[in-house]
């Protein structure tokens, strides 16, 4: 029996929840069997536009703002991919939604991880998008000394579009950016319990991603119990934008595959 509340609606499609301590946005489209889409860190549920006219078409789509990310407030500062998957369950709670599908990019595929390991019996199929088993050195360089001035412009123009509250936002995202250089907990899945996943999941990762190499999605890979790969030649960190790569065709085949 799906729980009644009142979301705060800030657009046609986006919604106000309260979960735990934080506020949690999310844009819903389409109807169907549920799709959870997850945008990578510094982003938000813009992050998947380009892609919600297909998508919607076959499934209903929940799209969410992690915590501190668009719309969604975070007011202790401090982000975890494991405490992110437990604010998506709980807002899951509140729609009424036990089984679904998902997919998630870069840190919304870690959030999955998360999720897809603590509660198996709810992922049904799921699409990780350059996601990470655990923060290898060169990511954590990376992470260590980055700073809104040396950031590329494409990733610039996503933060100051996707922090709805500005500058302040900015800071505090690139802050917890920082932290994960030094986080070993977070990130730190092995093997035996990524064995413990069993959505159908497709790992899609760039061959030249320079966060993680391209041996990490295939141990991912091999790790999970009924996994595909499929690795983009000349990709780097997120690939699906480019107009050369059919993701929304390879990823609603791999979704329609599902049988359940």
């Amino acid at each position: 029996m799906a729980k009644t509340y009142a979301p705060k609606q800030t657009t046609t499609h986006g919604h106000l929840v309260q979960v735990r301590d934080i506020e949690l946005y999310y844009e819903e489209y389409g109807a169907g069997k549920p799709l959870v889409l997850l945008h990578g860190f510094g982003g938000c549920t813009q992050n998947w536009h380009p892609f919600i006219t297909s998508l919607s078409a076959r499934y209903r789509l929940i799209i969410v703002d992690l915590r501190g990310h668009g719309h969604s407030t975070n007011p202790r500062n401090t982000f975890t991919h494991r405490e992110a998957a437990q604010d998506v369950f709980l807002l899951l709670e509140k729609l009424g939604i036990g089984q679904f599908s998902a997919m998630g990019m870069s840190s919304g595929g870690m959030t999955l991880l998360h999720m897809a390991t603590s509660q198996p019996k709810r992922i049904d199929s799921m699409v990780l998008i350059s996601a990470t088993s655990h923060f290898p050195d060169q990511a954590r360089t990376i992470m260590r000394r980055a700073s809104f001035g040396t950031m590329p412009p494409v990733v610039k123009e996503m933060y100051r579009e996707c922090a709805k509250r500005g500058d302040e936002q900015i800071h505090q995202l690139i802050t917890q950016f920082n932290a994960f250089a030094e986080n070993y907990d977070d990130m730190n899945f092995t093997a035996q319990s990524l064995s413990a996943i069993s959505a159908r999941t497709l790992v899609v990762h760039g061959d030249r991603d320079n966060f993680f190499p391209v041996e990490i999605p295939v141990s991912i890979y091999r790790s999970i119990p009924n996994a595909s790969l499929w690795i983009i030649p000349g990709g780097d960190h997120v690939p699906i934008y480019d107009a050369t790569v059919p993701f929304t065709s390879t990823a609603l085949q791999f979704l329609d595959g599902n049988s359940n």
